[in-house]
């Protein structure tokens, strides 16, 4: 029995563990597509476009749950940019050199969180932006150029691609907080919608060399197929484990994505890191870790304030109901009429009493869910 209770329990991060693995290998299929013809643009609008039909057909009952707002094509945007940055840097970049600059999202979360949530950047939010943007520094300063910027186009699609993660991130809390009865499954048939428009609107600016063909043209599009099913699939599974596995410890399942990537790069690209992206990604992977534990760290301390807070009210009712003992005992045959005034309400400190218990509860509830 116990056993099978460690079993479910392990389920939700294996079910991450395994979203961030087929991210780490999926820049593979990818060049598969732009090989037979396909380009960078026109893979992210089709699989993204497969991949979105996939989910609403999947769970076409959770439409009814869509409420219009403003943040849901501001979604649908960051989606896009953050596909299409990725895709097109991971087909024509070094796969490992995109990503670290993708995972640079301590630093770009911390500035928009601030101004979209309203989230105060304090001193450990600006360290470890600051420690992730040096991480960047490492790995893309040259000695020839002497200018920390990215090399070329497939290394700034991978910067901005992470700064449209990073968007979307956030968009993703502010829809739960706006539209909180919207399934989760809806956000994610928004953000593929989102990417496969912006795909199909960026690849008009994208010339196709030669465009598949026949036999090529049956692969292609049963490779999109494919890929789109397997990446609604792995994102509905990703959602699965995010809402079993506490934020702080799924964060640090991420970046085994990183570990898969480096490895599936050099079995299949035959691209090695050399010392300089060792650095950088070490102080990006660190950036990221340090983020969990500070957040983990604010959560304990938010946990603490409402225990203290919630034992303050137990220890006034406590106090309460003492004065009131002392109150019937002074009056004698006053005890029953005091009772069944506290139960009944009628009694004014009956009442504050009893409404201050249940306002405490309510509280750190809601403070719970926000978090």
């Amino acid at each position: 029995m116990s056993q099978s209770t460690g079993l479910r329990a392990a389920w939700p991060t294996l079910a991450i563990m395994i979203g961030a693995s087929v991210w780490g290998f999926v820049w593979y299929p990818l060049r598969m597509l732009a090989a037979a013809g396909l380009t960078g643009t026109a893979s992210s609008a089709a699989t993204s476009a497969a991949g979105c039909l996939f989910v609403l057909v999947l769970r076409w009952r959770s439409l009814a749950t869509v409420r219009w707002h403003w943040v849901l094509p501001m979604l649908g945007l960051a989606a896009g940019v953050t596909n299409v940055g990725f895709v097109w840097g991971a087909i024509h970049g070094e796969v490992m050199r995109v990503l670290l600059l993708f995972y640079l999202t301590p630093a770009w979360t911390a500035i928009f969180a601030h101004f979209i949530l309203h989230e105060r950047l304090n001193w450990a939010g600006g360290a470890l932006a600051a420690l992730s943007l040096l991480g960047a520094v490492l790995m893309l300063w040259s000695p020839r150029l002497g200018v920390p910027l990215p090399a070329n186009a497939a290394e700034w699609a991978g910067l901005i691609g992470g700064m449209g993660f990073a968007m979307s991130n956030v968009l993703v809390v502010k829809t739960s907080r706006v539209l909180p009865h919207m399934k989760p499954e809806m956000r994610t048939a928004v953000i593929f919608a989102g990417a496969a428009l912006f795909g199909l609107l960026t690849s008009c600016f994208e010339p196709i060399s030669a465009a598949p063909a026949g036999e090529h043209l049956a692969r292609v599009v049963l490779l999109v197929l494919a890929l789109g099913i397997v990446l609604g699939s792995n994102n509905m599974l990703v959602q699965y484990g995010l809402a079993r596995v506490p934020a702080n410890r799924a964060s640090i399942i991420m970046l085994f994505e990183i570990v898969v990537t480096a490895l599936t790069s050099w079995l299949f690209a035959g691209e090695t890191p050399g010392p300089r992206e060792w650095a950088g990604g070490a102080c990006i992977v660190l950036a990221s870790l340090l983020s969990s534990w500070v957040h983990r760290a604010q959560d304990a301390r938010k946990g603490g304030a409402h225990a203290s807070a919630d034992a303050s009210v137990m220890t006034h009712a406590d106090a309460s109901r003492t004065d009131d003992a002392d109150d019937a005992d002074g009056n004698g045959s006053g005890g029953d009429d005091g009772n069944g005034g506290n139960g009944g309400g009628g009694n004014g400190d009956g009442n504050a009493g009893g409404g201050t218990g249940p306002g405490p509860s309510r509280a750190r509830n809601g403070a719970r869910a926000m978090v």
